[in-house]
């Protein structure tokens, strides 16, 4: 059964190759996209998408917009709620505006687009809402904390919602991709000038490995895509969809550690009952 996509971020990495492997399944694919040269390439690349024009900071706009599509297209059957960016930086050394800008567009983004959907699919009783978080949602490391902590509080907006929306037959999913091979870690990621030594061994290596490994990353940007049509045919989907190798292992990990920490430290958890 064909549906009708909304896609935000459609002009690259995995909003873009979601929306090619949409059309290509016969689906219907509508594209948002930020700027006039993300929307000529959008119709270059991929010409039976049908791209609009919305900054996911717009935040007044973003209801106009979707009403508009819905006006001009029809009704949306799934959101794929893509844009956003990396941030990279020491957390000392990145401004408080770096982390704002993070968070407008990672977290408040997707969120106001998310709820100009909300009373929509609430209405019609059906929708999929699928938030593209990250692995660096559930698991962290040096460098990344604005980019980690935008990825955490999506994740956690998306469990409420899913919970909120579920007696209304809407679904929603986090999308939680590990390494892939998109412009994440290139031209896409902004970057922190360096200005403090003492932090030149923790994360000068990660850097470096990152840069290093930007385009040889082991996931397939078309394969998720797949996985994300597999999994909007699903009538009964997760709460999180990790996609990779490295999100499977690094999260498992880390939850692994977590339980032990949580048994470890039981006797003082439970002591502060009445």
């Amino acid at each position: 059964m064909t549906k009708r996509f909304f896609i935000t971020g459609a002009n690259s990495g995995f909003g873009f190759a979601i929306a090619k492997a949409a059309v290509a399944q016969g689906h219907s694919v509508i594209g948002a996209v930020r700027s006039d040269a993300a929307l000529s390439h959008v119709r270059a690349e991929l010409p039976a998408v049908q791209p609009v024009r919305l900054d996911v900071t717009d935040f007044d706009n973003i209801p106009n917009v979707i009403a508009q599509a819905e006006d001009d297209f029809g009704p949306i059957d799934v959101l794929i709620n893509n844009a956003g960016y990396g941030h990279e930086g020491v957390l000392e050394e990145s401004p408080l505006d770096e982390l704002r800008r993070q968070f407008e567009v990672n977290v408040f983004g997707a969120t106001a687009v998310a709820k100009a959907f909300l009373p929509r699919f609430r209405e019609r009783r059906v929708g999929f809402i699928v938030n593209i978080t990250s692995m660096g949602g559930m698991i962290t490391m040096p460098g990344i904390a604005y980019y980690c902590g935008s990825k955490f509080a999506l994740q956690g907006i998306s469990e409420v919602m899913r919970a909120e929306m579920a007696p209304f037959g809407v679904h929603v999913t986090a999308v939680c991709p590990g390494s892939f091979r998109t412009d994440w870690a290139g031209r896409s990621m902004v970057r922190t000038d360096r200005s403090i030594s003492d932090y030149d061994a923790v994360f000068e290596p990660i850097r470096q490995a990152r840069l290093e490994k930007s385009g040889k990353q082991l996931g397939d940007p078309a394969k998720l895509a797949d996985a994300v049509l597999t999994l909007i045919r699903d009538q009964n989907p997760p709460a999180q969809l990790l996609l990779g190798s490295d999100a499977y292992q690094l999260v498992s990990d880390k939850l692994n550690r977590m339980q032990g920490d949580i048994e470890k430290w039981k006797h003082l958890t439970v002591s502060t009952d009445g």
